[in-house]
C-alpha cells in the first residue's frame, strides 16, 4: 500500500449520457499508484463507458477525472471546467495506455512498427531508443520473434499481447483494459492474462473491465461492481467475492461463479 500521496486516478461525480439515456450516473473512484482496480458488472452497467471517460475518449457531462493530479480533458478556471484543445488532450491521453476488446492494430504496419508509431509521431522521440524499447517490450510479452510479422499473421491472443506492448511503448502512468480477453478463444486467454499479471507485479497502475473473475480475485487490489451506471459495491476482492453486501452483486456473482 502506498502512503498518503494523491491517488493516481480520481473520479468524482462522473456522469455520461447519450441523448436522454444516462449511462454513467455519478461515479466516484480512487485508484492509488501501483494498484489494480477491476470493474465488474452486467452488460450495459456503464463499465466500458466509464473507462472511456477516463482518457477522454468520451466527454463527460458532469463531474471530473484526474490522473496523477492533472485533470483529464479539461482545465479548471475560476471554478469552471473548460475543455482543452485537441493537442493538449492528445498530450494528456498519451500518458494513459488503453487496450480494447478488439486489437485495433494497424494492419499495414509490422508488429515492430505498430509499437514505434505513437512514440515517433506523438512524442517525436528518436527512432533508435524507440526501436530498442519496442523490442524489449515484445520480448516481455513473448513475441520478439514476431517483430517483422503483420497483424493478420498472428493469432488473436498474439495480437492482443502486441496491443498491450504498443500501449506500454508510450510509457504510460496508467493502463486501462476494456475486456481485453472477451474477443479471444478460451485457450488464448491465459497468455494475455499472464502478461497483465506480470504488469501488476511490476507495479503498473491498472483499471480493468473484465468478466475474468479468477483474475480479479487473484490480482486486483480493489473490485468495483457497477449496476445501472453507479458503483453499488466497492472493496477488496475478499470482501466483494466472499461477503458481498448488495443483493445485485450477490445475484451477479451467483450467475458467473
Amino acid at each position: 500500500m502506498n502512503g498518503p500521496q494523491e491517488p493516481m486516478l480520481v473520479a468524482r461525480g462522473v456522469r455520461k449520457s447519450y441523448g436522454s439515456h444516462e449511462v454513467v450516473r455519478g461515479i466516484d473512484l480512487e485508484v492509488r499508484a501501483g494498484e489494480v482496480a477491476c470493474l465488474l458488472g452486467a452488460s450495459g452497467s456503464g463499465k466500458s463507458t466509464f473507462l472511456r471517460c477516463i482518457n477522454h475518449l468520451e466527454k463527460i457531462d458532469a463531474g471530473w477525472i484526474s490522473v496523477d493530479g492533472e485533470l483529464v480533458g479539461y482545465r479548471r478556471h475560476r471554478g469552471k471546467l473548460y475543455e482543452l484543445k485537441d493537442r493538449e488532450i492528445a498530450q494528456r491521453r498519451s500518458e494513459i495506455g488503453m487496450v480494447f476488446q478488439q486489437f485495433n492494430l494497424f494492419p499495414h504496419l509490422s508488429v515492430l512498427d505498430n509499437l514505434m508509431e505513437a512514440p515517433l509521431r506523438v512524442r517525436r522521440e528518436s527512432a533508435g531508443p524507440v526501436r530498442e524499447r519496442s523490442m524489449t517490450l515484445l520480448e516481455r510479452v513473448g513475441l520478439a520473434d514476431k517483430a517483422g510479422a503483420y497483424p493478420r499473421q498472428l493469432s488473436g491472443g498474439q495480437q492482443q499481447r502486441v496491443a498491450i506492448a504498443r500501449a506500454l511503448a508510450m510509457q504510460p502512468k496508467l493502463m486501462l483494459f476494456d475486456e481485453p480477453t472477451s474477443a479471444l478463444d478460451p485457450e488464448l486467454v491465459g497468455d494475455v492474462l499472464d502478461v497483465m499479471r506480470d504488469l501488476a507485479a511490476e507495479g503498473m497502475t491498472m483499471v480493468v473491465v473484465t468478466h475474468e473473475i479468477g483474475f480479479a480475485r487473484e490480482v486486483a487490489d480493489s473490485v468495483a461492481f457497477l449496476d445501472g451506471g453507479v458503483i453499488v459495491e466497492h472493496g477488496p476482492p475478499s470482501q466483494v467475492f466472499g461477503d458481498a453486501a448488495h443483493p445485485r452483486t450477490r445475484s451477479f456473482l451467483a450467475r458467473v461463479l
